[in-house]
């Protein structure tokens, strides 16, 4: 990593100030070693005659391919205001790393059945999926419309998770279809 620059403007220079902000620098550099370019200001952008002074940090990162920015994170206390400019900084570097390395989020996919049993005194009931099996799910695992509201042979939309006894169905939904075969006709 090249040297970080440290930039103090309106407000008196503190080496401890610097020291602090160099040794951010250093762990973020730990998490992410191919920074070309590391460039922070602390100012205070305003005088508030109300609010007492805030401090404003802007951090311009630059690594291969991207530049990234944190600009105008405000605070009373500089070492807060550092911290979550950091913090910010952090989170993108992140998410550029992601990137990067191609990870993807995974979503999980929706089945699809209708309901053939329910016990709404017990609060739950039973689900038949387009593949013949058959999910238990309680009134904590419906997300619309309420669990009085369901009936026999509604269809449904849910995750099928493996719960303490086999496959259970989570956030049920009360679907338009069955299946999204039906939905497209």
């Amino acid at each position: 990593m090249r040297p970080v620059k440290v930039v103090i403007r309106d407000m008196p220079n503190s080496p401890a100030l610097e020291d602090h902000v160099r040794r951010k620098a250093e762990k973020l550099s730990q998490y992410y070693n191919h920074i070309n370019s590391f460039h922070v200001v602390i100012e205070v952008p305003q005088k508030h005659k109300r609010q007492g002074k805030l401090f404003g940090v802007r951090i311009d990162l630059h690594v291969p391919g991207k530049d990234i920015v944190v600009n105008r994170k405000l605070d009373e206390d500089v070492y807060v205001a550092i911290r979550d400019a950091f913090d910010a900084l952090l989170r993108q570097l992140e998410s550029y790393t992601r990137k990067r390395r191609g990870d993807i989020k995974s979503h999980d996919t929706a089945n699809y059945g209708h309901i053939t049993k329910i016990f709404p005194d017990e609060g739950y009931g039973f689900i038949e999926c387009v593949d013949g099996n058959e999910l238990y799910f309680s009134v904590t695992n419906v997300t619309y419309p309420s669990f009085d509201q369901l009936t026999i042979g509604d269809p449904v939309q849910f995750l099928g998770i493996t719960g303490d006894e086999g496959m259970q169905a989570h956030r049920v939904t009360k679907a338009k279809k069955t299946s999204p075969e039906e939905q497209e006709i």
